[in-house]
């Protein structure tokens, strides 16, 4: 069966979703009640079920936390509608001309044989199309630190400004850590500077995650997949103490580190 074959289906899911998220608006009391703003933080903690699930390679959990997201936008669409704003027609439809506005090498005359070309036009249509002002205007100020440091690296690489070799990368990285060293070395026996070692740990920071931009790793998964391991091998840890009748802050790090290294092997 074509793809092309199943889209009347499609369609009639999407009618139906639509049906019912009117049918909820007019007639459930919680639904009757929420606004943009009251669902604002439901759709955050939405979005992150969905990224543990993709982090964890669940297609079922995958498919299923995709069908929330679909939910609260079908909501936000019909709350716009009811305050006269935009509906799920005018939703998509302004989805639809940009994706075309800002995909000129399949639907102009402009070529684009690789994804970094797609990605400079597509920042350079959108610069444009917001009047010319800032290339990291575009950033959400509320984004996590780590994957906002890689979107304005991005956003910076699709105007032209950016390291040219990896190597010179990697140099700026041992810069930085250099630095950031020299802030405890030069400090001896006196107090730290704690605001600007601060800042050198962020400037370390900022330049691993440019290169591990440039190494095709995404560093907000890279330490998310740290974070997710270190939990699961801290839980053996937990339950081996467990096991040997003892809490963790009655046992040395040495007999930790049995367990530890026990878990590693799992």
């Amino acid at each position: 069966m074509s793809k092309l074959s199943t889209r009347p289906e499609q369609l009639t899911a999407f009618d139906r979703l639509l049906t019912i998220m009117d049918e909820l608006r007019a007639q459930c009391p919680w639904d009757k009640k929420q606004t943009t703003e009251s669902l604002r933080h439901l759709t955050i903690e939405e979005t992150f079920e969905l990224s543990d699930a993709i982090l964890e390679a669940n297609p079922e959990e995958i498919k299923k936390e995709l069908g929330d997201l679909l939910l609260h936008i079908v909501f936000y669409a019909k709350i716009g509608s009811e305050e006269g704003n935009f509906d799920m027609k005018t939703l998509i439809d302004s989805l639809c001309e940009k994706l075309i506005r800002r995909h000129p090498h399949i639907y102009g005359d402009i070529e684009a044989n690789d994804a970094e070309t797609v990605s400079q036009n597509w920042e350079k249509i959108k610069l444009k199309e917001k009047g010319n002002v800032s290339v990291l205007g575009g950033v959400p100020k509320s984004l996590p630190a780590v994957i906002k440091a890689m979107r304005i690296q991005e956003k910076a690489r699709g105007v032209g400004f950016d390291w040219e070799e990896k190597s010179q990368v990697w140099e700026k990285v041992e810069e930085e850590m250099r630095e950031f060293k020299a802030e405890f070395n030069v400090a001896g026996n006196k107090e730290i500077d704690q605001a600007k070692a601060t800042g050198e740990f962020g400037d370390l920071l900022f330049s691993l995650i440019n290169y591990a931009r440039f190494i095709d790793i995404d560093p907000e998964e890279a330490l998310e997949r740290t974070n997710l391991k270190f939990i699961k091998r801290f839980q053996y840890l937990e339950n081996a103490a467990k096991n040997s009748g003892k809490n963790l802050s009655e046992m040395t790090l040495a007999e930790m580190d049995v367990h530890w290294n026990e878990a590693k092997k799992q």
